[in-house]
């Protein structure tokens, strides 16, 4: 066979794929559409958790340190998965691998030593607040001379 045919018949059988594909999702959507109860009572469209009607807005606002969280998370696992990747290869990267992987465990740790002194894994702000401002509080034995 030429290249030609092969490259033709590679994409006649992703064509196919795409075509089966979609009509498949297309019948499972139609068929649901047809097939699903409809609940057309107030009270069917109502939450419902554990026999107890749900009291007030389920929306519940979430502080920023959630994103910032999940935002370390991200760039931490990141690390994880290039160091997964250098430890499969540790054996052909020698010492100028392990010299560059090193370098990127002291920079990452630099990273989070930083986030860890700006405060932006602190949980707690009151406390934060509390330690920055000086102790007005004087010793007992010093307030009152004898």
């Amino acid at each position: 066979m030429s290249t030609t045919t092969e490259v033709i018949a590679h994409h006649w059988a992703l064509a196919v794929f795409l075509v089966m594909a979609v009509g498949l999702c297309g019948f499972m959507l139609l068929g649901a559409f047809f097939l699903g109860g409809r609940a057309r009572a107030r009270a069917k469209n109502t939450p419902y958790e554990s026999g107890i009607d749900s009291v007030g807005s389920a929306r519940m606002r979430l502080s920023a340190k959630f994103y910032l969280v999940a935002m370390f998370f991200v760039i931490f696992d990141v690390e994880a998965l290039y160091l997964y990747a250098w430890s499969v290869s540790v054996r052909e990267s020698g010492w100028v691998g392990f010299i560059e992987a090193a370098i990127f465990i002291l920079v990452l740790l630099a990273g989070l030593v930083y986030l860890v002194r700006i405060g932006a894994l602190d949980w707690t702000p009151v406390r934060s607040k509390r330690q920055s401002k000086p102790s007005t509080i004087k010793n007992a034995s010093n307030s009152h001379p004898q």
